[in-house]
């Protein structure tokens, strides 16, 4: 007879069963336990996501950078006609004449002008930015059970991400800003400020101290609030309709249509305090690095109101969209091929 037979007299399993059972569950959860855990890809770690986010922006800064030197001549004209109390001593000319002049009266290098600086910048800013982004999206405020992000939770990461970017990268802008306008100081007769970049950055330094590298960088981390809610915002949410909405997959269209999105809602928002940063960087400082034309971005904003009138504050709009349009564009497409390349998911 065998001990687990059903016993005649109760009618059920005898201990022996039981104990088998329960060496059966023991041996089964045991084995479960022993699983390995599934590894987890580098590709997808903060570090290797800042390193694609670099690397893709400089990319895109390189191609684009003409326009941004376009850009930041065109802003600056206009404070200059407007020092003269209101006798123009530049001519206004557009962004297609801008470049052109640059390069018959400077040169076609001289569109890179500042590049040193710039990337410098990004190796900061992009990859802040972007990590952060991401960090906020996967940890703290999350995405929702379905995978979506909801836009306000977007929103909150895409200002918070461009703010701390921006700060951590104001000394780099301030060098960049000051070294695209050396050509037309130059052209004017004055006498060159800086040098290089490191001339510019030691120059800073000992005017205006560890301060002076900070200089105009409130209006900077307003400007790139803004942009980013217009940028990681704009693309994030976009891509999730078109991939949500339409028979679209995760491929190169749709990262097209997204930057191009982002672009346009970038350069709508950001170009204001785009204008109030580039001038609080350009004026000239006293011994105490305190600026000789503007207190302060809240007076930089109403003086070019008062001088130029409210449009002022869009000069420039359309070099700025003409950039980031193909600047999205460049970097959304390198960043996301680089992640596929390397096995990483996409944004």
């Amino acid at each position: 007879m065998h001990l687990d037979a059903i016993s005649p007299v109760s009618g059920k399993r005898s201990s022996s069963y039981h104990l088998k059972a329960f060496q059966d569950l023991y041996h089964s959860e045991m084995v479960q336990t022993q699983v390995p855990h599934p590894h987890h890809n580098y590709a997808d770690a903060l570090w290797c996501t800042y390193i694609v986010s670099v690397v893709a922006a400089n990319i895109a800064e390189f191609l684009t950078y003409p326009l941004d030197l376009t850009k930041t001549r065109l802003q600056i004209q206009g404070e200059v006609a407007a020092n003269s109390n209101g006798h123009p001593q530049v001519a206004y000319r557009g962004m297609v004449k801008t470049g052109l002049g640059i390069v018959h009266e400077e040169g076609f290098l001289k569109l890179w002008q500042g590049i040193t600086p710039a990337i410098y910048r990004h190796v900061v800013y992009s990859g802040i930015r972007i990590v952060t982004y991401e960090y906020l999206r996967q940890n703290v405020l999350k995405k929702n059970d379905d995978g979506s992000f909801p836009i306000w939770k977007s929103a909150i990461s895409g200002v918070t991400s461009g703010s701390v970017a921006q700060f951590f990268a104001s000394p780099a802008d301030l060098v960049k800003v000051q070294i695209q306008m050396e050509g037309k100081r130059r052209l004017l007769g004055k006498p060159p400020r800086v040098l290089s970049a490191s001339h510019a950055f030691q120059k800073i330094l000992s005017e205006g101290g560890i301060r002076g590298l900070w200089k105009g960088s409130i209006p900077n981390v307003q400007r790139a609030a803004l942009v980013n809610l217009g940028d990681l915002t704009t693309y994030d949410t976009a891509k999730q309709f078109i991939l949500t909405h339409t028979s679209l997959q995760d491929s190169h269209t749709t990262h097209i249509l997204s930057s191009g999105c982002a672009g346009l809602v970038a350069a709508t928002m950001g170009t204001p305090a785009d204008v109030v940063k580039t001038r609080i960087m350009n004026q000239p400082t006293d011994a105490n690095g305190n600026g000789l034309i503007y207190k302060s971005s809240v007076d930089c904003l109403v003086k070019t109101v008062e001088n130029e009138g409210l449009f002022a504050l869009y000069k420039g709009f359309l070099p700025v969209w003409i950039r980031m349009a193909p600047w999205s564009l460049t970097f959304w497409l390198s960043f996301e091929q680089i992640r596929h390349t390397i096995g990483a998911t996409a944004f």
